[in-house]
């Protein structure tokens, strides 16, 4: 008996890793230290002595069951953006530049291809938050996963000048609301998204005209990465108050977390176009429009605050790295809350 006749392949996990490389490579900065493959990534933190008072800021996070219709649609190049994605759009919301990636694969097979194309996703996602992918570990579950499943999570690291973190503790009655076009479902609510719709190849499959394209297609269309326009905005000179990332638990979750006591956030539902899938969803569901609300994005992915004679150039920013703004509400003196209307 040997490892490979209990259901680890060795030889797979190499051939992954060579396999993954020159996606990896895609990443680099010139911080990273050595090459790929060895036990521990490292990174210089010579740049980051240029700041006054740094301090780091960290997440973790996946991609959810949403990995569940890449396993259906056997499409695995993007499900990695979402990886990505969640982790420095979180610590991009804080003020952070995203230093460093590592991603985590348990599978229950290791198929290097499908591997591959995994990481090709993490990759883009990196390059995307100009973060490098400094390291990794694939898995393989032999009876704890079936073999053509896996599950994808990551860690990402960034760094901010004290001076620069985006606390929400200068928040005052007056200031605007800007959120920023999502890209759709992005990497939340998909435990309900999948008990209303069947999870076959021929459901994914069909195409509706509201959505111009397969609703398969519609669905895994990657998270969008906000790191650019944040890095915009404050290139513009703009003192960004307080920022959100619109994941689970939607506008009624996400927002209050932005805020301080004393702040009430209100936003106006009709002050951007919410994309159709999400309409299909709530007729295809029955759901109602609070739970909307409370369970996805609904059109928007990140909000961020700031003062009124800064709405101009904020949105500017927030064009010239390709994303699409609105102003979606403002901030009032109330009880720390949200409410839409």
């Amino acid at each position: 008996m040997d490892y490979k006749s209990s259901g680890v392949d060795i030889e797979a996990g190499y051939r992954s890793v060579e396999l993954m490389k020159e996606h990896v490579r895609r990443t680099m900065r010139p911080e990273v230290l050595g090459g790929i493959g060895g036990f521990s990534g490292a990174f210089s933190l010579k740049k980051i002595k240029e700041m006054e008072d740094p301090v780091l800021l960290s997440g973790t996070d996946g991609c959810g069951t949403k990995v569940k219709l890449a396993f259906i649609m056997d499409k695995h190049d993007t499900i990695g953006i979402d990886a990505v994605a969640m982790c420095v759009n979180d610590i991009a919301c804080a003020g952070a530049e995203p230093l460093f990636f590592l991603d985590y694969i348990a599978c229950g097979k290791n198929y290097p291809e499908k591997i591959a194309q995994i990481v090709a996703g993490v990759a883009e996602g990196c390059v995307q938050s100009d973060a490098a992918l400094v390291g990794g570990e694939t898995a393989e579950h032999p009876g704890l996963m079936p073999e053509d499943e896996y599950d994808l999570a990551g860690f990402a690291v960034g760094v901010c000048d004290r001076k620069d973190l985006i606390t929400g503790e200068s928040l005052a009655a007056g200031d605007v609301l800007i959120g920023m076009a999502s890209t759709g479902v992005h990497s939340n609510g998909f435990s309900l998204v999948r008990k209303v719709f069947d999870m076959t190849p021929e459901s994914l499959g069909t195409y509706y005209d509201e959505l111009g394209g397969t609703l398969g297609e519609t669905l895994l269309a990657p998270t969008r990465i906000y790191v650019h326009a944040l890095k915009n905005i404050k290139a513009a000179g703009v003192t960004m108050k307080a920022c959100s990332h619109i994941t689970g638990g939607g506008f009624y979750e996400n927002v209050p977390r932005m805020l301080v006591d004393g702040i009430h956030a209100v936003i106006r539902k009709d002050s951007y176009p919410v994309p159709p899938i999400f309409e299909l969803i709530a007729k295809a569901g029955d759901i109602d429009g609070e739970m909307m609300y409370n369970t996805f994005n609904m059109g928007v992915g990140m909000v961020v605050a700031t003062d009124p004679e800064n709405v101009e150039a904020t949105m500017a920013a927030i064009k010239k790295a390709g994303d699409t703004p609105y102003v979606i509400g403002e901030i009032v003196a109330g009880e720390k809350g949200v409410t839409l209307c």
